[in-house]
């Protein structure tokens, strides 16, 4: 999902720090290694790659372990743009790349109070947890 803003995340994929986070949150939560294991910014063919690939890739990483997920809670750190218009669509979203309902999925977004890099708009950070069920 792209958000209108007049100003963009640099990364060496797509940037999408939240999909990145519950991408981390999906691997930590089954022992399965991290992100940068996964897809590591020193493979070219990981540059401006999708996020939601990466997530889609993790997911089937974490099923075929045996696991499912139950439910997942994030929370975006942004001061701008505003994100409170775009948290249905964003649960939505998440909850199409994971498999699951949409009242699984937990989207909540805070600003930095103008203090530190995000309240500075110098960066925008984003924290996940998923809860993995053994089947």
């Amino acid at each position: 999902m792209v958000i209108p803003f007049d100003h963009g995340l640099v990364g060496h994929s797509d940037a999408d720090v939240l999909l990145h986070a519950v991408t981390d949150a999906l691997l930590g939560a089954a022992a399965l290694g991290d992100i940068g294991e996964l897809f590591p910014d020193t493979d070219e063919a990981n540059r401006g790659r999708d996020s939601a690939d990466m997530l889609s890739l993790a997911l089937e990483r974490v099923q075929a372990a045996g696991y499912e997920v139950v439910n997942v809670d994030t929370i975006v750190f942004a001061q701008q743009p505003k994100l409170s218009p775009f948290k249905e669509p964003i649960r939505r979203r998440i909850a199409e790349l994971l498999g699951i309902t949409v009242d699984r999925v937990g989207v909540k977004a805070k600003t930095g109070e103008r203090v530190g890099p995000v309240g500075r708009q110098e960066a925008v950070m984003a924290a996940a947890v998923v809860l993995l069920e053994k089947v």
